[in-house]
C-alpha cells in the first residue's frame, strides 16, 4: 500500500511539471521570493496579451475630480449658450403658435390654452351669460304684462283702461276712470268734465320683480301724494316697498285710494293748471322721495328735507 502511494504522489509531481516547464523550474529553484516574482511575471505577460480596459466614471461624479482642458471649456460654452438661449412660451401657446411636429402638438394640447387663449374664452362666455339672461327676463316680462292686459279687458266695472304707447308692450298708458265717489276729487272730475286721470307706465326688463316707474299725466293734481313731475310717493312703487306678486289693477285700486287719502285735488289755478308734468321732473322728484324715505322711513320727514 505505501509503495502505491508513492507511486500516485510521483505521478501528480510528474504531470504539474509536464503541464507548466515555468512551474517546474521555479520549483526546482526554490525560494519565496523567486516564485512571487514568477507569479507577478506570470500575471504580467497575461494581462500582455490583451488591451488595457478605460476605467468609467459617471458624468460629474467623483471619479472626475480633475476634469481635462477639453470639459471645462464645454462645461463654459454650455453655461453661456444656456444664458443666452430666448424664453421659451408656455406650453399650449406654444403647441398651438408653432404648429410644431406632433409631439409639440400634443404637448401642447396636453398643457391646455395659455393665458391670452382663457382670457379670450371667458370674455366670449362673458357676453353670452348676460344676452341669455337678457332673453330669458325679456320673456318673463312679456308673459307677465300679456296676462295683465287680459285681466283688465276682463273687468266688469271698467276701473281702468289700457293703451299701449306706440304699440310698445312695456310703455302703457292707463285711465283711471273711476275714484271714490264720496271724495271732493269725483266733485272737482264732474265740475271740471274730467272723464279720467291719464298715468303713464313703464315697466322696466326685470318686471315683475322690479316695480313699473309710474306718474301722472293729466290732469294737474295737487295734494293726494302727487308730486313735481307728476311723481307719486307710494312705498310700493319703490323697491324696497314692490312685489312682484303687485298686478297692475292692484297698483291702480291703491293709488286711487291714496288720492283721496291725501286729499288730492285738481289744481284750478290760472296758468298753472295747463302746464303739463314732465317725465325728467318726475324721474328727479321720485328719486329724491326714495332717498328722503330711506333715511327716516316712510313717516313725515323734517321740515327742513323738504
Amino acid at each position: 500500500m505505501a509503495t502505491l502511494l508513492r507511486k500516485i504522489g510521483l505521478i501528480r509531481l510528474h504531470n504539474r511539471d509536464t503541464e507548466d516547464p515555468k512551474h517546474h523550474h521555479n520549483h526546482r529553484g526554490g525560494g519565496g521570493g523567486q516564485q512571487s516574482a514568477s507569479l507577478r511575471g506570470k500575471g504580467g505577460a497575461k494581462s500582455g496579451g490583451h488591451k488595457p480596459q478605460q476605467q468609467q466614471h459617471p458624468a460629474g461624479g467623483a471619479g472626475d475630480a480633475s476634469p481635462g482642458p477639453g470639459k471645462g471649456k464645454g462645461k463654459r460654452a454650455a453655461e453661456l449658450a444656456q444664458r443666452d438661449k430666448p424664453p421659451q412660451p408656455a406650453a399650449g401657446a406654444a403647441g398651438a403658435a408653432s404648429g410644431g411636429g406632433p409631439r409639440e402638438r400634443a404637448a401642447g394640447a396636453r398643457a391646455g390654452p395659455g393665458p391670452a387663449a382663457a382670457a379670450a374664452a371667458a370674455a366670449a362666455g362673458g357676453s353670452l351669460v348676460p344676452a341669455a339672461r337678457q332673453q330669458h327676463c325679456t320673456q318673463v316680462r312679456s308673459r307677465r304684462l300679456m296676462k295683465e292686459l287680459q285681466d283688465i279687458a276682463r273687468l266688469s266695472d271698467r276701473f281702468i283702461s289700457v293703451e299701449l304707447v306706440d304699440e310698445s308692450l312695456f310703455d302703457w298708458n292707463v285711465k283711471l276712470h273711476q275714484v271714490d265717489k264720496d271724495s271732493v276729487l269725483w266733485q272737482d272730475m264732474k265740475e271740471t268734465n274730467t272723464e279720467f286721470i291719464l298715468l303713464n307706465l313703464t315697466f322696466p326688463d326685470n318686471f315683475p320683480f322690479s316695480p313699473p316707474f309710474m306718474r301722472v299725466l293729466s290732469p294737474r293734481l295737487e295734494n293726494g301724494y302727487v308730486l313735481d313731475g307728476g311723481a307719486i310717493c307710494m312705498e310700493l312703487l319703490t323697491p324696497r316697498g314692490w312685489s312682484s306678486a303687485y298686478t297692475v289693477e292692484a297698483v291702480m285700486r291703491q293709488f286711487a285710494a291714496s288720492l283721496v287719502k291725501g286729499q288730492g285735488r285738481i289744481c284750478r289755478k290760472a296758468g298753472k293748471s295747463k302746464k303739463s308734468f314732465s317725465r325728467k321732473e318726475a324721474e328727479a322728484t321720485f328719486k329724491s322721495l326714495v332717498k328722503t324715505h330711506e333715511k327716516y322711513g316712510w313717516v313725515t320727514p323734517p321740515v327742513s328735507d323738504g
